[in-house]
């Protein structure tokens, strides 16, 4: 089945919704030491009514109506079973451009590189590469994002501060499998073997 890649923001929400086990790898080009890790990715997805929204928008003074939705975003230990901590949590709010769904701005209230409220600016190409630019108050930050299947993504994320690019992380991405799609697949297969 060919890939159709998101080409709005709700859409690369959308499609990311549920749990990725995500797999990270940090150059440092300054005195720290490279990293690596692992953990859990839960996106949510939320309406432009959702509560949530709406606080983003009033924190940023943006009013309401010009959004189209907006997606939560927290992240756990892989093998963590507990609530994720909201201190590794953020509300991304879409600011669609009115002429162009492609492309426009995001609220964050809380950013990367900065943990503070901040509006960083995005545009899909036409192969459904995401790319987001930040401006933080030191440091700005762009992401790279894409679908290689609709299971299956990969972020790349840069950070440069005035003295030039100190930080590189490269993100493979495979979406976790719910009980219930288990369930479902193992109810297709036995459907299978009983035909």
């Amino acid at each position: 089945m060919q890939l159709i890649p998101p080409m709005t923001m709700m859409d690369f929400f959308r499609k990311s919704e549920g749990v990725w086990y995500s797999t990270r790898t940090v150059h440092h080009f300054d005195s720290v030491s490279d990293e690596s890790g692992e953990s859990n990715l839960i996106v949510k997805v939320l309406e432009k009514d959702d509560p949530k929204v709406i606080e983003v928008c009033q924190a940023q003074n943006v009013d309401p109506f010009l959004v189209s939705g907006g997606a939560s975003f927290s992240w756990q230990d892989n093998m963590d079973d507990s609530e994720p901590n909201p201190n590794y949590a953020a509300i991304l709010v879409d600011v669609p451009h009115q002429d162009d769904p492609r492309q426009g701005q995001f609220l964050r209230n809380r950013g990367y590189v900065e943990g503070i409220p901040v509006i960083g600016v995005y545009r899909f190409d036409e192969n459904g590469v995401l790319t987001i630019n930040t401006e933080y108050e030191r440091n700005q930050g762009q992401e790279r994002s894409w679908f290689v299947t609709d299971d299956f993504r990969i972020r790349v994320m840069t950070v440069k501060m005035m003295n030039g690019v100190n930080q590189m992380a490269y993100c493979s991405e495979r979406r976790c499998v719910t009980s219930a799609s288990l369930e479902a697949m193992l109810e297709q297969h036995r459907t299978r073997i009983s035909v």
